[in-house]
């Protein structure tokens, strides 16, 4: 690459908004988990991590990806919200020695339940029932409906994930991380909004059972907690995946192998405090906003604006903000006709504090065909001179 351009680009950082780069170090508070994460939804930026991609039983934070398999089966109109399932003999608890001791909606043979309700009893109640009657609805069989979630897990990207059952109970061969629970957290966020607001409802009533929701974080005072869920067996230990919000940010915490149900609360709301008080979240660039204008040669237009085409924001540590630069540089000496809008011209650098956080493709705003035969030739000239 020569750099032929170079453009400081101050006074741009606005509060808010999307995808990844590493953060800059804080040390984060100490963390009692066998693994841990904590991402900034808006970004992707993951913040703080321990043993992030170390394999474990996902025990019921599985739930998460059957619903975002539900949530997507509605999307597509497969299924709507206010179909009625006929439950099957396969989703009796009593009849399951599987279920045994497990977390129920407490669903029986025949009872006629609307995708509503068992969606609210998967995420609410954690009824291992509740995702039988579900998959079989969605896919015809628990074994199909996996396939789904595995398929899911592939499209995410997700490279330590692997599912064996609908509902999380232990079984060989199933794992997930703690990193790729934060990104099927944040898919949930950004992709599923109408079907998001279930994580933070504190109570369901179904056939005269009121069951609490286990997240306890959702009644806490001090942080705005609206999700997701909780987890817990023998093998996997305590488990929680918490996001709370504050104006227009959003963190997402997980906690894996916790030493109890409180325990796990306290560590998420460590991470969760932290986050929101010492980290800001800012956009750096809005999509089609132009960064500057550069010369074009042998066109029908002399000058085109090039910046970047997404929104583009970073999640800094309190007062790293001011000391953020940016510059582009094209990738050749000059720029020829024609070009294509959105046609890739060279990179955005980010730095702070004179280290590189990252790079984004610099794009041409506009098309530029080429000139006439006389403005080529005009061109030519001057270039030669």
């Amino acid at each position: 690459m020569k750099p032929s351009v170079l453009a400081v680009i101050c006074g741009m950082l606005l509060p808010l908004a999307a995808q990844a780069a590493a953060a800059p170090a804080l040390t984060p508070p100490p963390i009692d988990a066998a693994s841990y994460v904590l991402m900034d939804s808006v970004t992707g930026q993951i913040l703080a991590q321990d043993h992030a991609d170390e394999r474990r039983n996902p025990a019921s934070l599985t739930k998460l990806m059957t619903g975002l398999v539900v949530d997507h089966a509605l999307d597509q109109h497969k299924i709507s919200l206010d179909d009625v399932v006929t439950v099957g003999q396969d989703a009796w608890g009593a009849g399951n020695p599987v279920f045994k001791g497990s977390s129920l909606m407490f669903l029986k043979p025949g009872d006629r339940v609307t995708v509503r309700d068992l969606s609210r009893g998967i995420i609410i109640d954690s009824g291992n029932d509740a995702c039988v009657a579900m998959a079989d609805y969605v896919a015809g069989s628990q074994a199909a409906f996996v396939q789904l979630m595995n398929q899911k897990a592939a499209q995410l990207g997700l490279k330590n994930t692997h599912f064996e059952t609908v509902h999380g109970l232990d079984a060989p061969g199933q794992f997930t991380t703690a990193g790729d629970l934060a990104q099927i957290s944040r898919a949930i966020i950004l992709s599923e909004p109408e079907e998001y607001h279930m994580y933070s409802e504190k109570s369901l009533t179904w056939n005269g059972i009121t069951q609490q929701n286990r997240n306890g974080l959702l009644w806490d005072k001090t942080l705005h907690v609206d999700g997701l869920k909780t987890g817990h067996t023998a093998s996997a230990g305590f488990n929680i995946i918490a996001s709370a919000t504050e104006g227009n940010r959003r963190m997402i915490a997980v906690v894996m192998g916790g030493k109890s149900s409180k325990g796990r609360e306290e560590q998420a709301r460590k991470l969760l405090t932290w986050g929101l008080r010492d980290f800001d979240t800012v956009q750096v660039f809005k999509a089609g906003a132009a960064l500057g204008n550069e010369t074009v040669w042998y066109g029908d237009k002399s000058q085109v604006q090039v910046g970047v085409q997404q929104d583009h924001a970073l999640s800094l540590p309190k007062g790293e903000v001011q000391k953020l630069k940016a510059q582009y540089v094209l990738n050749g000496k000059r720029l020829e006709a024609p070009l294509k809008a959105g046609q890739t011209i060279g990179e955005v650098r980010i730095s702070d504090d004179g280290k590189l956080l990252e790079t984004l493709p610099l794009v041409a705003l506009q098309p530029v065909n080429q000139g006439g035969i006389f403005s080529r030739l005009v061109d030519y000239i001057k270039l030669k001179v």
